[in-house]
């Protein structure tokens, strides 16, 4: 698939894995809100928002925490005001990374990424210095081992499904970045169960990275994606199996 690499697996593999409910539920609260916040709280006319909760719905996060979270960013509720940022950056071997913040406190946000990089041996970028090799996509993840590449070809390609491919059986659709709803309700209609669905950034071209940059490289990204408030990462690294 175009534009797919292995950090994407890896990402996908470790959010299955991570045991951190909480963690996962706070960034999801964080971007309802902002979503709400930017384009109103009804999610029929909002696609953000829409994508948002039915990302929060997929992780089985209850109906009043999602309320509750549209309400605070409409300011109906009381809440934290979070702010949006968008810091670029470059990690061992010339990795190009973007890293999406939603916070509450930007001075704290941004030293815990300066540090973070430093540590690894990354650097802050200047604007638009590694945002041209990125663009938005929509994905859509499919359990592989109950569904078939050509069901969801078949489901999804008038919504406006443009590729498939299959990646440790998982089947991953992508759309482009204002169609991943409706293809999201394609699926549903034809009874395949989705896993996720989102609006991602997709790299351009990959960096293939081996030995101990790209050992290095995978403790950076991780250590960024850990942070509490970095909301989403993306990378153009790639590594050898």
């Amino acid at each position: 698939m175009s534009g797919h690499n292995k950090w994407s697996t890896i990402k996908h593999k470790k959010g299955k894995a991570d045991a951190a409910r909480g963690k996962i539920f706070s960034r999801l609260v964080k971007e309802i809100s902002v979503a709400a916040r930017a384009g109103g709280g009804d999610p029929e006319m909002n696609p953000r928002l829409r994508v948002a909760v039915d990302s929060a719905r997929g992780q089985n996060m209850p109906n009043d925490n999602i309320d509750r979270a549209i309400k605070r960013g409409t300011g109906e509720l009381e809440g934290v005001t979070y702010e949006e940022m968008l810091y670029e950056a470059y990690g061992p071997g010339g990795v190009a990374i973007i890293i999406e913040v939603l916070t509450d406190n930007k001075n704290r946000a941004a030293a815990e990424i300066r540090h973070t990089l430093t540590k690894f041996g990354g650097s802050l970028g200047s604007k638009n210095s590694v945002a041209y090799l990125f663009s938005k996509q929509g994905q859509i993840l499919i359990d592989g081992s109950a569904h078939t590449e050509d069901e969801v070809l078949e489901a999804g390609l008038e919504a406006g499904l443009e590729d498939v491919a299959v990646v440790d059986e998982t089947i991953i659709a992508t759309t482009g970045p204002e169609d991943v709803f409706a293809v999201k309700e394609a699926m549903d209609a034809a009874e395949i169960k989705v896993i996720t669905s989102e609006v991602t950034k997709v790299a351009s071209t990959s960096v293939l990275l081996t030995g101990k940059i790209a050992a290095r490289t995978m403790k950076l990204l991780e250590a960024i994606e850990d942070l509490d408030d970095v909301q989403a990462m993306f990378s153009n690294f790639d590594m050898e199996e």
